[in-house]
């Protein structure tokens, strides 16, 4: 074998050996990362899409534990730890008719109470479901009585928000009133109730005006709330008249609230207020509350607030409220004259 027919074959195996190895090397592309979660910044923050779909969901709540200090109506003592979660899922998406929108609030207490806290529909201006009404709104403190423990409705509302001038209608449901009684002395809580809502916002001023009708008692209850930026703080002031006791509001015939919110520091905030109540709703012979405001009682309230931001989402909140009536046997002050109440409360939102 000659030097030629040598080097010829050492070039043919080695071209050989270098397709084998270039057939070995051929390497499959790397998958693309899968997006598990795609954030939805549409809506506001805290918003993903649902995978697969074009709508956005949003899910918060919190955990509370407070302990409760209550001299009840027949003026003894009680102290009541409670602890709660609360979960909220909020689901959006873009429609032709603007956003579209759905809610659920779930809330479950120590005692093993777990129960639907709204779940509402809410589109083009409407809210279409189980929601807390206008009257659940108040003062920014823990003082003030202004509003109805009847709150949480089947309803329809629509809400025209132009900014600075809303103006609304509502129909509820008066599930749950003990007011108004058929002939076979069973309450009567199928009927309906109306709303109207006019508001506004300039500067640091906010306005809001209620009226409602329950026609299960034919009887209307009016509202005026103001909150105006002040000094280091906001200014609160508030005013009810109900022309006897009805769904809407049934503390009072008439009543007048005021609070001063003084932001402190950016994490601490102290708010003191007062109220007076003219026509207090008086008890009946066996303690229930006898529907009606003719026993010409008044009463006045005084109480203060306070809450520390301790972290992102830890917060704490106290309150401590005294009430003095003229006379005993009302809904204020049960069976005494006074009234303490307050709680001490640690919460984590998220």
């Amino acid at each position: 074998m000659n030097i030629k027919s040598l080097l010829l074959g050492s070039a043919a195996a080695l071209a050989v050996v270098s397709g084998a190895q270039a057939a070995d090397a051929i390497v499959a592309a790397e998958p693309e990362p899968m997006e598990y979660v795609r954030v939805c910044d549409a809506f506001g923050t805290g918003y993903f899409y649902i995978p697969g779909t074009e709508t956005c969901l949003k899910i918060g709540g919190y955990v509370r534990t407070q302990i409760a200090y209550d001299e009840d109506y027949n003026g003894t003592a009680d102290w009541n730890p409670l602890t709660r979660g609360y979960l909220t899922f909020a689901a959006k998406s873009d429609t032709e008719y603007g956003a579209l929108s759905g809610y659920i609030n779930l809330e479950t207490n120590d005692n093993g109470d777990t129960h639907l806290d709204g779940a509402w529909i809410n589109i083009a201006g409407f809210d279409v479901g189980y929601f807390y009404n206008w009257w659940d709104d108040g003062l920014s403190g823990e003082t003030d009585s202004i509003g109805s423990s009847n709150t949480l409705t089947n309803a329809i509302r629509y809400t025209y928000d132009g900014g600075t001038f809303q103006v609304g209608a509502a129909v509820d449901e008066l599930r749950g009133s003990t007011l108004g009684y058929s002939n076979d002395g069973q309450a009567t809580n199928d009927d309906v109730g109306v709303s109207g809502l006019l508001g506004f916002t300039l500067g640091g001023v906010t306005a809001q005006i209620i009226g409602s009708y329950d026609f299960n008692v034919e009887e209307a209850a009016f509202r005026a709330l103001l909150t105006a930026e002040l000094g280091p703080g906001t200014f609160g002031l508030a005013g009810v008249y109900s022309t006897d006791p009805n769904y809407f509001y049934d503390t009072a015939e008439w009543t007048v609230a005021a609070e001063y919110k003084i932001q402190a520091t950016d994490k601490f905030f102290i708010t003191p207020a007062a109220q007076y109540f003219g026509d207090v709703q008086t008890l009946d012979a066996i303690g229930n509350n006898s529907g009606d405001f003719d026993g010409g009682v008044d009463a006045w309230r005084v109480g203060v607030t306070a809450g520390y931001q301790i972290t992102e989402g830890l917060r704490t909140l106290a309150t401590v409220n005294y009430t003095e009536a003229d006379e005993e046997d009302n809904v204020l002050t049960g069976s005494e004259d006074n009234r303490w109440t307050g709680f001490l409360r640690l919460q984590r939102d998220f």
